[in-house]
């Protein structure tokens, strides 16, 4: 179970595991009411008790998601936005190392504090940047894609 205070550890799904989460994320998706604020589900014990859930709309999608990632065999694992990371739990979200990482901070291009001498930086402010510069990094791809046709490069 995901706390506040601690994420949940990646888990690689075995082969039977991706079997389930094909059809299960595929089942659920297709009962989807994109109108609802709330998704109803019906729990069945196994000693045939029955019980009706109600559930927000965003955590029934969040479910889906979750089984197409297993579906297609990547791990998975759940961070509260507001939980506060490690230098090397925000390096690995970026997908760099941990010195380039620190690097960014001390630049003050992504907010942190310090618990001790420990950097701590918000779930927030690391997808803040993270979404700034995936959008920089569109913008120049749409600005060289422009030049490359303005230049007659063979590029339509």
């Amino acid at each position: 179970m995901v706390t506040t205070t601690q994420l949940s550890e990646p888990h690689i799904p075995s082969e039977s595991e991706i079997s389930l989460s094909q059809e299960s994320s595929r089942i659920l998706a297709s009962h989807l009411k994109h109108r609802n604020l709330t998704q109803t589900l019906k729990v069945i014990e196994e000693d045939g008790s029955e019980q009706i859930l109600e559930i927000p709309s965003t955590a029934y999608q969040l479910l889906i998601d979750i089984l197409s990632q297993m579906a297609q065999g990547n791990a998975v694992t759940l961070i509260p936005i507001h939980a506060e990371l490690t230098t090397q739990e925000a390096a690995d979200i970026l997908n760099v190392s941990r010195p380039y990482l620190i690097k960014l901070l001390e630049s003050q291009k992504i907010p942190f504090h310090k618990v001790g001498r420990h950097r701590r930086i918000r779930f927030e402010d690391l997808m803040n940047y993270k979404t700034q510069i995936d959008s920089d990094r569109m913008q120049a791809l749409d600005e060289l894609a422009a030049q490359a046709q303005e230049l007659n490069m063979g590029y339509e």
